[in-house]
């Protein structure tokens, strides 16, 4: 018997990878801190390339970013450093693996005044997800006043690589922001609340 598709939004392509983060991780609403950093660490990397090259790559980010511990990222040496740099396995921009050290750091100060990085971003929304209902990928936007306020929080937090087209991919990402479009079983799934806060 035939399985039947599942309507699905249309950037995933074929890739077996994208599909299964479509699918099970993106919209879906973080409340774990670490996760919170992978999101961050990975949005900021892939600023200037595509999301599917940073996805393919997360195993190898995970390696040399202890597994996205913020305190042990924040306590990396220059030796450490400079051997990521030279790790074929990444992406090696030594300004973006020097920023998640620097927002490792910023991340451990927001926990410490907020109790958590989760509380602090999404008091954004009053803990509520924004339900898009968009009909086509091309009415997706790059940014919203929402992640222009957020990008904003964060750099004067301390945080880098964290301009507005960059929040709203990490807020898409986390759920604070379902963007799948109406026509893709996960905005039904997101919209009907089975991953609520």
């Amino acid at each position: 018997m035939r399985t039947k598709i599942k309507p699905r939004c249309a950037w995933p392509g074929d890739d077996a990878l994208m599909l299964r983060y479509h699918d099970e991780e993106w919209g879906v609403p973080v409340h774990d801190d670490v996760k919170w950093f992978e999101f961050l660490v990975l949005d900021a990397f892939q600023a200037g390339l595509s999301w599917r090259t940073v996805l393919h790559k997360r195993d190898a980010f995970r390696q040399v970013f202890h597994n996205f511990v913020p305190a042990k990222v924040a306590r990396m040496t220059p030796a450490q450093l400079a051997r990521a740099v030279q790790n074929p396995a990444i992406i090696r921009n030594r300004q973006k693996i020097a920023a998640t050290v620097q927002n490792a750091r910023a991340f451990l100060a927001v926990q410490e005044a907020h109790g958590s990085f989760d509380r602090y971003l999404w008091a954004f929304t009053d803990g509520h997800v924004v339900h898009n209902h968009w009909t086509s990928l091309t009415h997706l936007p790059a940014s919203t006043p929402l992640s222009d306020r957020i990008s904003k929080e964060l750099k004067a937090a301390g945080f880098a690589f964290v301009g507005s087209t960059i929040c709203y991919a990490f807020l898409q990402a986390a759920g604070v922001i379902n963007d799948h479009v109406v026509t893709c079983y996960r905005h039904a799934e997101l919209t009907r609340g089975a991953f609520a806060c």
